[in-house]
């Protein structure tokens, strides 16, 4: 046995680095590792603005318009459904890196785009680099997280998405006044800066703890873990813990060891996801898909990619109102967003998504019935229907930013069995893309064949519809260890005895 296999079994309590520098190396480490989500928000924001100079300057028709909106999510599919495998392959932190790479080649390639199809490869590339992001960020953040932290941490990426989508604005604002075949190159090639900063800082991040004991080095996940626990007998425990679902004995303590079993470096996975999962691992896997598919088809990237189109339909006629109304959206959608990161340990997984549905549904089926009213009376300035209508958008984000939002990344990224992790949370991403891209792709045509009023009718039905899926098959998740999530599900039900055991084990986390 090695001397760091001998430190493992015995606590040294003198030797422990305070409580403090754990707490700030976890929270430095979800930093960093949020990073991407910056640029694939930057990307979102940048475009809605640069859309209409790109429009003017390259003559495209409002079809080739719609679709360069919404193509980068299609794109995505590609990088979710690689960022699995390669993530098993090469470490989560290298696909963060790799993740980066793509966002700078996109940038690039886009902001020196000269007609049509230039752009729509860059288009391509910089999707690939959005697809690996979104999966992986959230994945390394709760497998370096200590449980009683996980959901705060793991709520990052989709805060860093909001901030990058406010920093697009601003970009739109200032970069507007140049000349116009300059101005929208400026604004996309600019988001290769921080893909630059971004791989350079995640070089000085440690890999996955559960990274590392798949691939027998249980040494370096010690260090890891050590780091990033609250207390020596915690990151003992958590060491143990991943030991025990990775198949590797309790007896085997030596910093590197060989891995008895390695069906979590990729063999067979797909087998156990797919073709033949247990009970847990398929309620697992209906419950990550249909909580990604209700997050986007209940209509958020309408409102996030067509703000000002919504707001001249409410009635907002001066471009100048649309456009200050439009800055409010990502204003509010970022405050909420951090409001939910912050209560997400302390209310949990479940109760978060249900108050969010549900205020969801309100604020879609007001805003619907506003937008009716005002298309049923053309010529008529109806200010109650107009601000009833603004009002509602904006609770609308407000109430997905406090729940559906993070949640699902954090939900989805912890429930999975550490071998099944990384392809089964590629799975839910490439879903929630693929929802995203047909929805911001349609919503224009969706619009018109059902009204504007209609459209958002119909994605409240879709929210009424997750609400009665998330109170009737979701397991409270909020404090349980990874390597304990399985035993919550199997019943395909979110019984009493789940969240009775979960809270038990939250009182005790925070003991």
């Amino acid at each position: 046995m090695s001397s760091s296999g001998e430190e493992r079994g015995v606590v040294v309590a003198d030797s422990e680095p305070p409580r403090g520098n754990r707490s700030r190396f976890a929270f430095a480490c979800a930093i960093l590792a949020s990073m991407t989500s910056i640029i694939l928000g930057y990307d979102i924001g940048v475009m809605s603005g640069a859309a209409i100079f790109i429009k003017d300057d390259l003559k495209l028709s409002d079809v080739q318009l719609e679709i360069l909106m919404g193509i980068l999510n299609i794109y995505s599919l590609i990088g979710s459904g690689a960022a699995g495998r390669t993530s098993d392959w090469i470490g989560r932190r290298y696909t963060i890196v790799l993740a980066g790479a793509f966002f700078f080649c996109g940038a690039l390639l886009m902001g020196f785009a000269t007609n049509y199809p230039f752009i729509m490869v860059g288009r391509f590339v910089a999707g690939i680099g959005v697809g690996y992001a979104m999966m992986i960020a959230p994945v390394y953040t709760a497998e370096v997280a200590p449980a009683s932290s996980r959901g705060f941490l793991s709520s990052f990426p989709e805060i860093f998405i909001n901030i990058g989508i406010l920093l697009g604005y601003v970009s739109n604002y200032f970069f507007a006044k140049l000349p116009e075949h300059l101005g929208w190159r400026f604004m996309l090639g600019i988001g290769a800066v921080p893909s630059v900063f971004l791989a350079i800082g995640v070089l000085a991040m440690p890999e996955s703890p559960r990274w590392l004991v798949i691939q027998g080095r249980l040494g370096d996940a010690f260090k890891v873990l050590d780091k990033t626990s609250n207390t020596k007998e915690e990151a003992i425990s958590r060491l143990n813990d991943i030991k025990r679902a990775a198949g590797i004995p309790d007896d085997m303590t030596d910093d590197v060891v060989v891995v008895p079993n390695k069906k979590s470096a990729g063999k067979g996975v797909w087998k156990d996801l797919l073709v033949r999962p247990t009970p847990s691992v398929r309620h697992i896997l209906i419950a990550c898909l249909g909580v990604h598919f209700a997050q986007q088809a209940s209509g958020i990237d309408a409102v996030v990619l067509y703000s000002p189109t919504i707001f001249s339909r409410a009635g907002l006629k001066s471009k100048n109102d649309q456009l200050l109304a439009t800055v409010a959206v990502g204003v509010v959608k970022t405050l909420f967003i951090v409001v939910g990161t912050c209560v997400v340990d302390r209310f949990g997984r479940r109760a978060l998504l249900l108050t969010s549905m549900c205020g969801m549904f309100i604020s879609l089926t007001l805003l619907g019935t506003s937008l009716t009213v005002i298309d049923r009376n053309p010529g008529q300035t109806l200010k109650w229907a107009i601000g009833l209508a603004v009002t509602t958008v904006m609770t609308f984000v407000a109430t997905f930013s406090i729940g559906a939002g993070p949640v699902t990344w954090v939900y989805c990224s912890e429930i999975f069995p550490v071998r099944l992790r990384a392809q089964g949370a590629s799975l839910g991403v490439m879903l929630n893309r693929l929802m995203s891209g047909i929805i911001g792709m349609t919503f224009l045509s969706l619009s018109k064949g059902l009204t504007i009023g209609g459209a958002f009718l119909l994605f409240a039905g879709v929210a009424a519809a997750a609400w009665v899926f998330f109170f009737t098959f979701l397991p409270e998740t909020r404090g349980v260890p990874l390597e304990e999530m399985e035993s919550l599900f199997g019943s395909y039900t979110a019984n009493k005895k789940n969240n009775v055991m979960t809270k038990g084990k939250q009182v005790v986390d925070e003991q």
